[in-house]
């Protein structure tokens, strides 16, 4: 009952990621705590060459993950919404969305998943002595311009899936920190883009005699807490088609998944870190100082605070593991065997921990698309034996599970080798933890740190992004952002930590020596197997 009256009274607090292959809207209660949640799956197509999601697609999901989300509300305590309290959108990072002054959109989205302008991030790298990552939005405004694709010249604004969301719901062309330092370099000093690499990117482009500078068609630059504008009537139409959704409504800056898997997993604190594990996986780990020199291999990224933080995002983590999974469904559904997914993945992901330490010779690459990391621009999902491998299927989950952190690994042994950056504990969330125990401790082994999983962790982002909602409307003053997570969100909450054992850690660094031997496999298959 109290509740009930929480969200009649419009009290609740609601947050909508928009992820690799699921929409996910969360609501909150005064504790911070999921209440509801609703969901939509959606997945990219690869149209001429490109990876994109077209854009009725992102509405048509939006809607149903918030009509799911109302029927669960309307299920549990047998009402219906009609006012919140705050908002807040988040999406996968990166990409390319440009639109002209009229609001079209100028070309087909294309996502972070694109590993297409290795021309122009070399050029930009060596321009800003900073690394710029293939994904990253001006990567992609600058091999468009280096391509000479007519629609350069009609672009008035370009920016994420986020801020594209945010900006149809409020009218605002605004963006998040950490979304915004996945678009265009960013300077935490000042909690904005960086003033010296934005006037040699109007040097570089001078001579082709554009009509705007980037300054104007980037989005402002927001950090957690401020203002971002209020639901529009219209947006509160295209959010929810019944109408009953009242317009006005505080929205928190749109943020990308980097920033709500920090708020997700509280390590917005300096050597914290966290990784997220889903389609894509990448780790984030707040510095205590700068890094010695410039990694191609690590991105430098925001808290939503505006903090530094280094980033390892690899493309690839669990999307061929789950392609075995529903193999191993298709052959139980052939024999009349009724069993849910749910139990499938935890029967064979806790059967992964009984294979042999070096998984039985086994090999897998579960690249999907390329993997910059390791220097691929497309991929090809492989699984490997020789003769004499112990193929069990004990052996052959593990390696698919050691594989999914393979890449993540390469990047990783950078900052925590070379660079000896410290970390206190990994956080982390995503579904590759939702089995209790597993890919967490493959994690604790593959980093060699300590590994938390929360029980909100299976929420990831959309609670993220509510929790960022909640702070924009519930913090007290001028209360930081790790201080409300700390007293308000996380107190008391219960989690897991497992320590990484020495023998899971040997196992695991001898599966790297086989990895790391093993490219030329990968990088042949992609030459001789075309799409």
């Amino acid at each position: 009952m109290e509740t009930k009256a929480f969200i009649e009274s419009g009290q609740a607090v609601l947050g909508i990621e928009f992820g690799s292959t699921r929409i996910k809207a969360v609501l909150i209660d005064e504790a911070n705590q999921p209440i509801a949640s609703g969901s939509h799956d959606w997945e990219n197509q690869l149209v001429d060459g490109i990876w994109t999601y077209n854009l009725d697609d992102v509405w048509t999901g939006l809607q149903n993950s918030y009509r799911d989300l109302c029927r669960q509300v309307r299920e549990q305590y047998h009402i219906d919404i009609h006012r919140l309290k705050a908002i807040g959108i988040s999406a996968m990072m990166h990409g390319y969305l440009p639109f002209d002054k009229g609001g079209q959109l100028l070309v087909p989205f294309r996502t972070w998943r694109n590993t297409m302008t290795e021309e122009a991030v070399e050029i930009l790298i060596d321009k800003f002595q900073y690394n710029i990552p293939q994904r990253w939005s001006i990567a992609h405004l600058y091999q468009a311009i280096l391509n000479k694709e007519p629609h350069v010249a009609d672009v008035a604004f370009f920016t994420t899936l986020s801020g594209y969301i945010h900006w149809k719901l409020t009218g605002k062309k605004v963006l998040g920190i950490g979304d915004a330092a996945g678009m265009f370099p960013i300077d935490s000093t000042i909690h904005d883009y960086d003033q010296r690499m934005l006037a040699q990117f109007d040097e570089l482009t001078a001579p082709n005699g554009f009509s705007w500078k980037i300054s104007e068609l980037l989005p402002k630059v927001l950090c957690a807490g401020d203002d971002a504008g209020c639901l529009t009537g219209e947006g509160a139409k295209l959010l929810d088609v019944s109408g009953q959704l009242q317009d006005g409504i505080p929205m928190c800056a749109p943020e990308g998944d980097a920033g709500t898997g920090m708020t997700a997993t509280n390590s917005v604190a300096q050597r914290t870190g966290n990784v997220s594990a889903g389609t894509s996986v990448f780790a984030m780990v707040v510095l205590e100082k700068a890094l010695s020199k410039v990694y191609k291999e690590i991105d430098m990224v925001t808290t939503p605070s505006g903090d530094p933080v280094a980033m390892v995002h690899c493309n690839n983590c669990t999307s061929d593991l789950n392609a075995w999974v529903g193999l191993f469904k298709e052959f139980a559904t052939t024999f009349g065997m009724d069993i849910t997914m749910n139990d499938l993945y935890g029967t064979l992901y806790n059967k992964a921990l009984e294979g042999d330490a070096d998984c039985g010779g086994l090999l897998a690459y579960n690249y999907f698309s390329g993997e910059h990391i390791t220097g691929f621009e497309q991929g090809r999902p492989l699984f490997v034996r020789q003769p004499d491998s112990r193929f069990t299927l004990a052996n052959f989950m593990r390696t698919n599970l050691y594989t999914t952190l393979g890449a993540l690994k390469t990047g990783m042994d950078i900052l925590l080798k070379e660079e000896k950056v410290s970390i206190d504990k990994l956080l982390g969330h995503g579904g590759l933890f939702k089995t209790e125990g597993v890919g967490q401790s493959i994690l604790a082994a593959a980093m060699n740190a300590p590994v938390a999983v929360m029980k909100t962790a299976g929420e990831g982002g959309a609670w993220g992004i509510a929790v960022l909602a909640s702070y924009l409307v519930n913090k007290e003053g001028d209360e930081a952002l790790d201080a409300f997570l700390n007293t308000k969100v996380f107190a008391g909450q219960e989690g897991t930590t497992l320590q990484p054992q020495e023998k899971d850690v040997e196992s695991f660094e001898s599966f790297m020596v086989r990895y790391r031997a093993g490219l030329p496999i990968e990088r042949a298959a992609v030459e001789h197997l075309k799409n």
